[in-house]
């Protein structure tokens, strides 16, 4: 069915990626768009609306028919559940509460995540890190395919296939590519994202709970919500590595078509990307950008030149890491250091020293020796 993809490795490349360049270089000419940085003071209310929302939908389809759900779990939970993933990923950039507070930024994407079923928010942050700093490099982006699925997915069919499983591949290729130990964060997430799942379960029975997962792993799959995916770095031209998309469904995705401006400018939130491309259009007026995610998809299923190996690849600059910080550990004993509780242990600990010293070498201790 169809041509098989004539790409048989990706597009290697000894170049340095093209965002920090264009960062410095705007940054200079235009020195109010640091202004631009910051908090969207109204994204924190709606993440709650529609988490209120998703919980609603728990509770209005519980004895509706099994058919019923999974049309609302594809057309209404999945379209949710998948913005807030990408509300997530703006919060991993610390802009529902400011660069400040990184710690309310975590646990607010953990209360995001709530709906989605999966606990993603703590480990997508640890990663998604990686993907701005070291775009593209080998063994540290795990956004970018394993070469198993690029010899693998090949036509047509198996593409749209890819497609279907792409939550999937998300989700485990960072155990294959880069392995990170767990934080306490993430252990966190996790228990707190069970306890939830278990509470939909107990309170509005299997079928809330499939609305909430069936709509995210739909959702990240063959959804038009998750053609974004192929749009942000698949290279339809092999002249760029990310591309910007300009249309309507930014206003249901948190402007993440937005992508080039975003990775130029990572601390900027999604709802002020429109401002920084209409500060510096010299800048992105000139580059490729996508007009539909619908001819993307297209595109990618029907295009022999596209496929999971049309991703620029450059070699690494660094090695892994297998651990990561305990953020959350640290915060604990800061709280512990500032409340006097290290202060109180030394000096128990001390006193307790001194008195077992008098006793053991003192005169009493002679006395009975």
């Amino acid at each position: 069915m169809g041509q098989r993809v004539s790409r048989s490795d990706f597009i290697w490349t000894l170049t340095e990626q093209p965002h920090m360049d264009r960062r410095r270089v705007i940054a200079e000419k235009y020195p109010e768009v640091k202004k631009l940085f910051g908090v969207d003071p109204s994204f924190k209310y709606v993440v709650a609306a529609m988490v209120a929302v998703q919980i609603f939908f728990c509770w209005l389809i519980q004895d509706e028919p099994f058919l019923l759900v999974l049309l609302m779990a594809y057309f209404c939970g999945g379209m949710i559940n998948h913005a807030l993933t990408l509300a997530i990923h703006d919060i991993s950039h610390n802009t529902a509460f400011g660069q400040e507070r990184p710690l309310t930024n975590r646990f607010f994407s953990m209360f995001a995540n709530l709906p989605i079923a999966v606990p993603i928010a703590i480990s997508f942050k640890k990663y998604h890190v990686e993907h701005h700093r070291y775009l593209a490099e080998d063994g540290l982006d795990t956004d970018v395919p394993t070469r198993l699925e690029g010899l693998f997915f090949t036509t047509p069919a198996r593409k749209l296939l890819w497609l279907f499983f792409q939550p999937l591949f998300y989700a485990f290729r960072p155990l294959i590519i880069y392995k990170k130990a767990p934080t306490d964060l993430e252990i966190l997430n996790f228990a707190i994202q069970i306890a939830f799942d278990l509470f939909i379960l107990f309170t509005f029975g299997w079928k809330s709970l499939f609305y909430l997962l069936g709509g995210t792993v739909l959702a990240l799959g063959l959804h038009p919500s998750a053609f974004h995916f192929i749009s942000e770095h698949y290279s339809f031209s092999d002249k760029q590595e990310t591309y910007s998309y300009y249309g309507w469904f930014n206003l249901i995705t948190f402007n993440v078509g937005y992508h080039m401006e975003h990775h130029d400018f990572p601390y900027i939130p999604g709802r002020d990307l429109p401002k920084l491309r209409a500060l510096a259009p010299e800048y992105y007026d000139t580059l490729e950008t996508h007009d539909s995610w619908w001819a993307v998809l297209h595109g990618f299923i029907m295009n022999p030149a596209i496929g999971p190996y049309a991703r620029i690849k450059r070699k690494p600059r660094v090695d892994q890491a297998f651990w990561s910080e305990n953020v959350f550990a640290e915060y604990i004993e800061a709280a512990l250091f500032y409340v006097g509780y290290y202060a109180v242990r030394d000096y128990i600990s001390k006193f307790i020293s001194v008195n077992y010293y008098a006793k053991t070498t003192g005169p009493i201790a002679k006395k009975i020796s």
